[in-house]
């Protein structure tokens, strides 16, 4: 399998907006709503100041995502890259394409004085994608996130 990594482009905002809806269903049980999702991937293609998105793509078909957004930190007097948004098409997955995705970020990161290192968040009992990114390098923090979100801006359509 030939596998080209990407910039994603307006082109993509379809299928990113889709597998977002699969993550989100996938490893939360939310089910998001597309033109909320549809209209925040479309913003961020359009204004890299938010965020970038790139994408894995085989035979002309986009099989996975990954989109990074930033947090400057003064401790580092650098940026912080948090990964989000990552997705692997099932019938693509355990082919190396999270890990390529990945690689490509990471050495993004590292040609740039002005990135301190690479964060992301992971679900408390997503043991295997713990594990994935646990062979990539990455460790566990001391830190929990905690959160108060606006109404409308809630992902949890079951109420809990």
């Amino acid at each position: 399998m030939k596998l080209t990594i990407r910039d994603a482009s307006p082109d993509d905002a379809t299928v990113i907006a889709a597998f977002n809806r699969g993550i989100a269903t996938e490893t939360e049980g939310h089910d998001l709503d597309p033109a909320l999702i549809g209209r925040g991937v479309q913003r961020i293609l359009s204004d890299r100041s938010l965020g970038r998105y790139w994408v894995a793509e085989t035979d002309g078909a986009v099989v996975g995502q990954i989109m990074v957004t930033y947090e400057w930190s003064d401790w580092r007097n650098g940026m912080l890259w948090w990964v989000q948004s990552v997705y692997v098409h099932r019938d693509y997955r355990r082919q190396g394409i999270y890990t390529a995705l990945y690689h490509h970020v990471e050495a993004l990161a590292h040609a740039s004085d002005d990135i301190a290192g690479i964060r992301l968040y992971v679900e408390k009992d997503n043991l295997r994608a713990q594990q994935t990114y646990a062979r990539l390098g990455m460790a566990m923090t001391n830190y929990r996130v905690m959160e108060v979100l606006r109404p409308g801006h809630d992902t949890d359509t079951d109420g809990d």
